[in-house]
């Protein structure tokens, strides 16, 4: 069964979406808010499960364009099946894992489907709805992971704390089961209409995409922006701990306010992605660096941190619709772009994680914030480009080009 895309709202089928995206999230997630638990039973420091962060943005990275292609020629409903079964299968390895090797499997088994998940339901979310209402439609769809942060981190980290870690996994398989349900019930294929919706598309035209100098730089300026809010996100709960002074059992609460900061954001984003894509950007960034350098100095003061915590909650993450309508732009809607730019998403994870780990023996738990705001910065460098191109900043396209092909979609010509 297939639909057309819709105008003047989002589809019932793109909320759905959401919820897997969720799952996928919590489990992403679970990590940062059980490193003290995690690291106790597999006989580790922090900094080695801070890696674990990174091992599942790594097999995100890699993993998730590699399963993307395999699944290339199967309808998007089964694909995204197996990509369930997949993300399950990882996620009980975790709950039965009593040694870091096999915590490391399991994570690895995760991500790659994660990554394949995210890449096949922005591009459902592009092709379900008008253009002009694709931010909004990958707004709808990222609330899944501004919902897992707001509820499903904190929700993992309390089950975890008060049940034991395995149990936060064993929760997340639940919701799994659950989302995927969903998915056979509501989500159908969209009718083949135009380019961008053609399931037949070859892998050396949507290769030819990922050449192109916009797509690049679209690609990097997003690997900066989540690499600069990771640096920081993946070690909150040490921080605020440790640093800060908060006690363990106030860490959920904190990151709950955290992921309802980055729900308004999301919201906000989502609303403004289509018709002011470039400034949203830049100004969501810059403030980022703001945030990020109040954090760095008041780390010690309670109320100072939680507020600028609240407001890297705001502008981080959140870029997400934007970044999503930019690259789909200067790109395509399919599933292989989409998913390779989620790919370069989580090497900013990669980044902001894995540096971050590797400066606190030497400098100490402010070092991943510092790390945070020299990413901002060059993030925002790599997005003023965008501004001197019409389509790309707003979707308004060049009167030289309104007879040729449509930019953003796919083109093998």
């Amino acid at each position: 069964m297939t639909t057309t895309p819709t105008t003047g709202r989002v589809p019932t089928a793109v909320y759905v979406l959401a919820a897997g995206i969720f799952a996928m999230v919590t489990s992403e997630f679970a990590v940062a808010g059980l490193m003290p638990q995690l690291a106790e039973t597999l006989g580790t420091g922090i900094e080695q499960i801070g890696y674990l962060v990174t091992v599942f943005a790594v097999a995100m990275s890699v993993g998730g364009p590699i399963m993307t292609l395999v699944l290339l020629r199967l309808p998007p409903k089964s694909a995204l099946m197996v990509i369930f079964g997949v993300f399950l299968a990882g996620n009980v390895l975790a709950a039965l894992a009593t040694t870091y090797p096999v915590m490391v499997i399991a994570r690895v088994i995760g991500g790659m489907a994660s990554q394949a998940f995210f890449g096949l339901s922005l591009s459902l979310c592009a092709r379900l709805v008008d253009e002009r209402m694709r931010g909004r439609a990958v707004g709808v769809a990222m609330n899944g992971l501004m919902l897992g942060t707001l509820l499903g981190l904190p929700f993992a980290t309390f089950i975890g704390g008060r049940f034991g870690w395995q149990s936060a996994f064993w929760t997340i398989s639940l919701i799994t089961v659950v989302a995927a349900i969903l998915t056979l019930a509501f989500v159908k294929t969209p009718a083949p209409e135009g380019t961008a919706a053609r399931p037949t598309a070859s892998v050396a035209e949507e290769l030819a995409v990922l050449r192109r100098p916009r797509f690049l730089l679209a690609i990097v300026s997003s690997t900066l922006i989540i690499g600069a809010t990771f640096s920081v996100f993946s070690f909150f709960t040490p921080i605020l701990t440790r640093v800060t002074g908060f006690s363990e059992g106030t860490v959920p609460l904190l990151l709950l306010a955290y992921g309802a900061a980055t729900l308004i954001g999301n919201t906000v984003v989502g609303r403004l992605a289509d018709r002011h894509t470039i400034s949203t950007l830049v100004i969501g960034t810059g403030l980022n660096v703001l945030f990020l350098t109040g954090f760095a100095l008041f780390t010690d003061l309670p109320p100072l941190a939680l507020a600028f915590m609240l407001g890297i909650g705001l502008v981080g993450v959140t870029m997400n619709p934007a970044m999503a309508v930019r690259v789909q732009r200067a790109g395509s809607t399919t599933p292989l772009v989409n998913t390779v730019h989620s790919s370069f998403i989580t090497l900013g994870v990669i980044v902001g994680s894995a540096f971050g780990s590797a400066l606190i023996p030497h400098y100490g738990l402010r070092a991943p914030i510092v790390l945070g705001i020299g990413l901002a910065l060059l993030a925002v460098l790599a997005i003023l480009p965008a501004l001197a191109d019409p389509y790309l900043r707003n979707g308004t396209r060049r009167e030289e080009t309104e007879s040729a092909p449509v930019e953003g979609e796919l083109v093998g010509r």
